[in-house]
């Protein structure tokens, strides 16, 4: 298979389980009437309406804003698909499909919503942001490309004067 289709594959993957996971919460579950529910003690559910980015930072409170972020989060995904596009190494189509994926789930809530649905709450663990599947897989696509700059990295030619 292909590099682009399996970086292709793999965002879709993201984008459907986002999408589908943020709908169980918002309508079978209605996480947002509930609020907070423990599931364990060290995790529970908890609804937030995220106007902001990652991490709740530069909040769009106004309708400006929103189309603002929703055109900024664009304008980077389109950058990840261009680079996955010209990608071949296959972990790092890995990566940046899962942060396509990511990408692309969140701004759908965004233009949807006006803000982005968090409801994973590991606040047990010390963890103090409340996130969703699109967050973790953009998270993880994120570690995985430094993970491979790091190992990968062409280590310094010795001198040939030393």
């Amino acid at each position: 298979m292909k590099t682009r289709v399996f970086g292709l594959i793999i965002a879709a993957l993201v984008f459907t389980a986002d999408q589908f996971v943020k709908y169980i919460v918002r309508v079978p579950f209605d996480l947002q009437a509930r609020g907070h529910v423990e599931i364990f003690p060290m995790f529970s559910l908890t609804w937030v309406a995220n106007p902001g980015v990652s991490l709740g930072l530069f909040s769009a409170n106004s309708e400006m804003g929103r189309w603002f972020l929703v055109a900024m989060t664009a304008a980077i995904a389109i950058g990840v698909l261009v680079w996955l596009w010209r990608e071949v190494n296959r972990w790092d189509v890995l990566a940046l499909g899962m942060i396509l994926g990511g990408a692309l789930g969140n701004i759908v809530d965004r233009a949807r919503f006006g803000y982005v649905v968090d409801f994973l709450d590991f606040k047990a663990l010390y963890f103090p942001w409340v996130f969703n599947v699109a967050d973790a897989a953009i998270t993880l696509g994120v570690i995985l490309l430094l993970l491979r700059a790091l190992l990968s990295a062409e280590k310094p030619k010795e001198s040939a004067d030393a």
